[in-house]
């Protein structure tokens, strides 16, 4: 029986390969109109984005299939990386037609047309989208002694009780200067390298280390040195070899767009002995800035001003972070950084991304190069151009924040069918390898914690009480179980499952800063940890689920199976994000299945498993 669709671009019966293909690659289109409309002739019609082209390709008549007559090409993709938006014509001999694209026949040309990523492959460090990542933000991780703040760039103060919450009130102009800090070191993270060990992480993602007036540390005082509250270069050298001899990667955050008023090369209130830009215009400097007034009007991040905008385009700044031999992206990779992630990546020029890049595989060729981007980065367009992240050249993966709205839309309204689709939204339009390499999360810092997201009841309106909140004992109930299944869908899930510092033993928070308070040390939710050391193990033993295919088994209301298999490796994840328990079966390749969770062991009858599942549980099947 003939399926029920003229074109579907995820299915097999219309096009090959799937997804996205590499330059000059041939892909395979079959349409499929019903016999009854009449149709006699077929065209492929193409949009290439970057060289603005519209081409039609005749389609043959292929053969009968069903009620439906089959149209066929062989389409050979471009040898240059190119985004491509294709549609398809129909008409009759009498010159009748219509149009087809995502969202039906149109008589007119389409709106909706399907996308094609083109890329040129290059290398992609396998070690990442393997593993598990962990994010940590520095002051906030561990610390081995209270530190003095004497002497270093900004206005700080130190937090003598660890458990303190960080301030949050604006002074008396509504500033908030986040200038408060905790004293949490890279000695700390080296002293708990054990326990990023016992989480099966193999990559360590660090928010900036450099030296900085905010605890934050986004608004970069000088790219050449680690912030003295945090250590010295010998003391990150250290922590590179150390997590090395360990199995662990270290990615460092690059903040590239804007640096900090108070850095030396603007020295807006004159900290550092260095002539800055906001000083004199004969600085070194100057060029780095776009001044509308000099010294008080000039282009900042998001209008704040404590954060100037830099001028990519300017040939000292380009060499300063990756021309020279001792760039800041060569410097820093040198001392044992295998990565970088680049901060709001849509506001640096390809250009500027694709030169990083450049001077990443020169000096580490395994080395990896991740993007903030908060959409679908195939086709992203920002500041109305559209970014070319993934054709070949600039980033290896993005962060996926995709994946966490999807995550918490289906654990929070318990509809299984939405994530499935924004899922497999991206794995058509990213490259492979750049799925496989995705940042999957559940929380960052810039998001609230997944555990107060999907316990509490309601979000409070004002700042204050949001400050105060805290789970009652049923939120919390809750919220752990959602988390937990949260946690079962990233570790099996294809991309490198990321951990928010905390998130894995119950920390809770609304938005920045309550998001960003210290590791409880002692005061962990110890069943809540074993669960993700139990889900780290399975990721690091299991090659399907570092690298396995992916294929959804069962997807109805609340509850889905998904599966990964890789050579006879074979895992399948089963989910049940209501309170109602379900009955389903599921395929299973061999006579039993244990489910890492529970323990349990089911057997399975001509391949197929019958599976009970309870409200808010979930499994982790495999061979």
């Amino acid at each position: 029986m003939a399926e029920p669709f003229v074109f579907d671009s995820r299915h097999p019966s219309c096009k090959s390969p799937y997804g996205a293909v590499a330059c000059g690659s041939e892909v395979i289109f079959h349409t499929r109109p019903l016999q009854s409309e009449g149709f006699t002739h077929c065209a492929l019609v193409v949009q290439e984005e970057f060289l603005n082209t519209v081409s039609q390709f005749p389609m043959e008549f292929d053969q009968i299939d069903g009620d439906r007559n089959r149209f066929t090409i062989t389409y050979e993709a471009p040898s240059h990386g190119e985004l491509i938006w294709y549609s398809f014509r129909f008409w009759r001999d009498d010159d009748t037609g219509c149009y087809l694209d995502k969202s039906g026949y149109h008589s007119s040309p389409v709106t909706d047309p399907w996308q094609l990523t083109v890329y040129a492959p290059s290398y992609t460090p396998s070690w990442f989208g393997k593993g598990v990542t962990y994010q940590i933000f520095p002051d906030r991780f561990h610390r081995l002694s209270i530190p003095d703040s004497t002497g270093m760039v900004g206005n700080r103060t130190v937090h003598e009780n660890w458990a303190d919450q960080p301030h949050w009130r604006p002074d008396e102009k509504g500033i908030v200067h986040n200038n408060d800090f905790f004293g949490g070191s890279i000695n700390g993270i080296r002293e708990k390298l054990p326990y990023l060990a016992s989480l099966s992480v193999s990559t360590l993602y660090l928010c900036p280390i450099f030296e900085s007036a905010s605890n934050h540390r986004y608004n970069t005082a000088d790219y050449t040195a680690i912030d003295p509250m945090l250590g010295t270069e010998s003391d990150f050298r250290t922590l590179c070899s150390e997590a090395k001899a360990l199995g662990i990667h270290i990615v460092l955050d690059g903040v590239f767009n804007h640096i900090g008023s108070q850095s030396r090369y603007f020295n807006a209130d004159g900290f550092y002995p260095t002539v800055g830009a906001a000083q004199n215009q004969d600085s070194p400097w100057f060029p780095w800035f776009r001044f509308s007034h000099w010294p008080s009007e000039y282009e900042s991040w998001w209008g704040i001003n404590t954060l100037p905008s830099v001028e990519e385009h300017c040939k000292e700044y380009q060499d300063f972070i990756m021309g020279n031999p001792d760039s800041i992206i060569r410097r820093w990779l040198l001392c044992g950084a295998d990565g970088w992630r680049l901060d709001v990546a849509d506001e640096l020029p390809d250009f500027f991304i694709q030169g990083i890049r450049l001077a990443m595989d020169k000096v580490k060729p395994d080395s990896l190069l991740l993007g903030e981007v908060w959409e679908d980065a195939s086709n992203k367009v920002a500041y109305s151009e559209r970014r070319k992240y993934f054709l070949g050249h600039e980033l290896h993966g993005v962060m996926n924040y995709p994946f966490r709205t999807a995550v918490m839309d289906y654990l929070l309204y318990g509809n299984a069918q939405p994530f499935v689709d924004e899922m497999e939204n991206l794995r058509e339009h990213y490259p492979n390898s750049a799925y496989y390499s995705a940042m999957n999360f559940l929380g960052t810092h810039d998001t609230g914690r997944i555990l107060t997201v999907l316990g509490a009841n309601y979000v409070p309106c004002a700042k204050e009480q949001r400050a105060q909140y805290q789970l009652s004992p049923a939120e919390y109930a809750k919220g752990k179980a959602r988390v937990s299944l949260a946690a079962l869908l990233l570790y099996t899930f294809p991309g490198s499952p990321t951990v928010f510092y905390g998130d894995e033993v119950g920390m809770e928070g609304f938005e920045d800063p309550f998001n960003r308070g210290t590791y409880p040390w002692g005061a962990e939710d110890n069943s809540l940890l074993s669960l993700f050391q139990l889900l780290g193990k399975m990721r690091n033993d299991h090659s399907a689920l570092q690298s396995g295919t992916i294929e959804y088994r069962h997807v109805s209301g609340s509850v889905m199976a998904y599966s990964r298999s890789y050579g006879d490796d074979y895992t399948t994840t089963v989910t049940n994000s209501s309170s109602g328990n379900a009955c389903f079966s599921v395929y299973w390749p061999t006579d039993k299945a244990t489910d890492a969770i529970s323990g349990k062991v089911f057997s399975a009858n001509h391949n197929t498993l019958h599976l009970h599942v309870e409200g808010y549980q979930g499994m982790l099947l495999h061979t």
